[in-house]
């Protein structure tokens, strides 16, 4: 009983090392995260993880995290799309236009600038999709378009300010939806001025979903003989995953609760893992990316999804576009200027291949929160504009170099 017990825990061994080997890129990159922000709350002198400064870390990256979503749909379909920083500012320019020089209401303008947006997404996945004009060129050509047309609509000059209900897309909190006792209470407990019991309450709940849907995930592929990661790397990526959840919240709470913006990330990061990962629409896009001849032949209409994948980056633009513009409280003509290199980078960086058909949406989330921490940890360190583009520079090369080894290894 002994040996054939010691021989099934080198097995168990064994198959955990083949199965962290196989998913470096995913734990490595939540470990990378981690690993970041703990260098920076040291370099820092504790500031990092103050709840003013992951607020501001939210605030600031929300546009990036969201255009992300966006560019990966069209890296997995095996394109890339470069005008998304000025469809950003252009959409902006708009808003500030309808809203401040025209008086136009809200509930109005943000429908149209979304329905603009998806159009010139649609437009140029059009050109792309359907006369095979390179994406590179298409959208270089969108991305000089969109930058003349934002000066020409600004005339050169800043707007703004806007109304107090549309900057709330972006600097509004959710209400505490707990009694006033209550809060005061813990406040008093945890040493806080204040204490957001809604949030640190949502943090709970969400973390219990996590656990639920992980679980009924197991049993899932358990049924049909799906091979899982094994039992230690489930409880360690759920502890890790629902502490950092846990503690999120726990410093929001003390602050001003939840963020807006951080919600519709939230909303916005489920409904595409969603899409990409269990609906037909989203396997066809990795079809298309992986091999687009054999995805022709077994069916799928490939130009469809090519126009799809870039009309939906041009919709997230223009909701990056209304978000920047609330939390500027003005459009500027610079608004979004190489925006998009942040965006292709945090893709990359978050796991998705450069020949398409590889990447997660959780992925390419992780992949924006690694450049917010670097912009934000460099920044508190006073580290110059320059060498804070060099050390992006190179932790981008770095990925995409790991990506090739990992290529070059499994062939």
């Amino acid at each position: 009983m002994t040996e054939e017990t010691s021989q099934s825990k080198v097995v168990a061994q064994k198959s955990v090392g083949e199965y962290f080997a196989a998913h470096l890129r995913e734990y490595g990159l939540l470990l990378a995260l981690i690993a970041i922000m703990a260098f920076f709350q040291i370099t820092t002198g504790g500031v990092m993880l103050k709840s003013l400064n992951i607020t501001n870390l939210f605030l600031q990256n929300s546009y990036i995290i969201i255009m992300a979503l966006g560019m990966l749909v069209v890296i997995v379909a095996g394109h890339i799309d470069l005008s998304v920083g000025s469809v950003m500012g252009f959409v902006g320019a708009l808003a500030a236009i309808l809203m401040v020089n025209h008086d136009w209401p809200m509930w109005a303008v943000i429908p149209v600038c979304l329905m603009v947006g998806t159009a010139i997404g649609a437009a140029q996945g059009y050109w792309v999709a359907y006369w095979s004009i390179p994406p590179f060129i298409v959208t270089l050509a969108g991305m000089l378009v969109f930058r003349g047309l934002s000066l020409w609509l600004l005339e050169g000059q800043s707007v703004g300010p806007f109304p107090k209900e549309f900057q709330l897309l972006s600097t509004g909190f959710i209400p505490d939806f707990m009694p006033q006792g209550v809060s005061t209470t813990l406040a008093d407990l945890f040493g806080a001025r204040r204490f957001n019991t809604g949030a640190l309450s949502i943090g709970v709940i969400a973390s219990g979903f996590i656990v639920y849907f992980g679980m009924k995930k197991r049993a899932r592929n358990k049924a049909y003989g799906i091979e899982d990661e094994p039992r230690a790397f489930f409880i360690g990526r759920n502890i890790i995953v629902i502490g950092g959840v846990l503690f999120i919240c726990f410093k929001l709470s003390t602050f001003r609760g939840l963020p807006n913006v951080l919600v519709t990330m939230a909303v916005l990061t489920i409904i595409y893992a969603f899409l990409t990962q269990s609906t037909v629409i989203g396997r066809r896009m990795y079809a298309v990316g992986g091999n687009e001849k054999a995805a022709k032949l077994s069916g799928i209409k490939t130009k469809r999804m090519t126009f799809l994948a870039f009309a939906n980056m041009g919709m997230l633009a223009a909701l990056a576009g209304l978000i920047f513009a609330a939390r500027l409280n003005t459009a500027t003509p610079k608004a979004g200027f190489a925006v998009e290199l942040d965006v292709i980078a945090a893709v990359f960086i978050g796991g998705a291949s450069m020949s398409g058909g590889v990447g997660k949406v959780i992925g390419a989330v992780v992949g924006a929160f690694i450049m917010g921490v670097m912009n934000n940890g460099m920044s508190i360190m006073g580290i110059g504009i320059d060498y804070q583009q060099v050390i992006k520079g190179l932790v981008l090369l770095a990925a995409v170099i790991f990506d090739v080894y990992n290529k070059n290894k499994q062939g």
